[in-house]
């Protein structure tokens, strides 16, 4: 195995459920192993700001179960700046670190990848997004937590929504994906969705919504954030022209989808994948992004850590609209 002195972990983005049982698993692997553990302060801004803290056994007892990240997170423009990424790189040698690994998104994987590059620094990435919308993985870390969060709301909402016969539009985050909505309204039973990724043809959606309030019946749609339609607020005043609004509401679920604490598959993948960060580094391997692949943990090319552009199980799309009853 490689010598390795010292390893610097961050957290970088949005945070995520999981975040922090993979900063766990991180450093008790690293320090069974004889490593050295820092973390970073707030992502990428903690390399440049020169913002570590020394990681023991006991430091992080008791956070696997915690939401969040308790390094912080951010994201930083001035990482974009090669003379930045320079002092960055300083500043880590200063503490003798000699890996570095980043939980987050496929930008802070671009970012890292740079950087490995540049200076020769061995990084291992592990996904952290609710997106779930990482190439090259089947699953990234505090997604099912979101999903949990999400249909558990609406099935609060729709207690509402049966009471009043209402329409309820319910607004998810995804960052212009809809994979977290699409998945959301299979599970919650929901009678329509609205992904960013496709052209929607609201004069359908117009007649669905005549249906139900002619039925006096309640209904949920599921809506993602993005730019094709905007979001619940946009649909709400397209409806509104329609004069569509009188049993119509809107409710944006915003950033409560993000937290608490963190579900068992996502306490799992967090540990497996902080575990098997110091595994490949132990073996001289870098440039990685860690990830599940056919059921399984495995490790590909950080390069193929791109944004999906199409949602993956476009089929619930079929299913949604086949079990809807208007």
């Amino acid at each position: 195995m490689l010598k390795i002195q010292n390893i610097a972990v961050l957290t970088s983005g949005g945070d995520s459920p999981g975040m922090n049982a993979c900063i766990r698993s991180v450093t008790r692997s690293a320090i069974y192993h004889g490593i050295g553990v820092y973390g970073v302060v707030d992502g990428f801004n903690g390399l440049i700001k020169n913002e570590f803290k020394s990681l023991t056994y006991h430091d992080v007892s008791n956070i696997l179960q915690r939401g969040g990240t308790i390094l912080g997170t951010a994201r930083c423009k001035e990482f974009h700046e090669s003379d930045q990424r320079e002092i960055a790189f300083e500043n880590l040698k200063k503490l003798n670190i000699d890996a570095l690994i980043v939980i987050g998104g496929d930008g802070s994987f671009k970012g890292a990848s740079i950087f490995s590059k540049e200076f020769n620094m061995p990084v291992i990435g592990i996904p952290g997004t609710i997106d779930n919308d990482i190439n090259g993985t089947d699953y990234t870390i505090g997604f099912d937590t979101a999903l949990n969060n999400i249909v558990q709301a609406i099935d609060k909402i729709r207690d509402t929504a049966s009471s009043h016969h209402r329409v309820f539009l319910v607004e998810v985050m995804g960052n212009n994906s809809g994979i977290l909505a699409l998945n959301a309204a299979a599970a919650s039973g929901a009678e329509e969705v609205f992904m960013p990724e496709r052209q929607e043809d609201l004069s359908l959606f117009e007649e669905k919504i005549r249906r139900a309030i002619a039925a006096n019946k309640s209904s949920i749609i599921v809506i993602a954030e993005g730019d094709q339609i905007g979001g619940a607020k946009e649909v709400f005043e397209h409806l509104k022209e329609k004069q569509l609004t009188e049993k119509v509401r809107v409710s944006v679920l915003g950033h409560m989808q993000r937290g608490g604490s963190p579900s068992f598959k996502d306490r799992l993948n967090a540990t497996l994948f902080g575990e098997q960060a110091i595994v490949l580094l132990l073996q001289g391997k870098s440039n990685l992004m860690i990830g599940i692949a056919n059921g399984k943990v495995a490790s590909q090319n950080i390069a193929i850590a791109e944004k999906i552009t199409t949602p993956k199980n476009m089929d619930y799309l079929k299913l949604i609209r086949k079990l809807s009853i208007y």
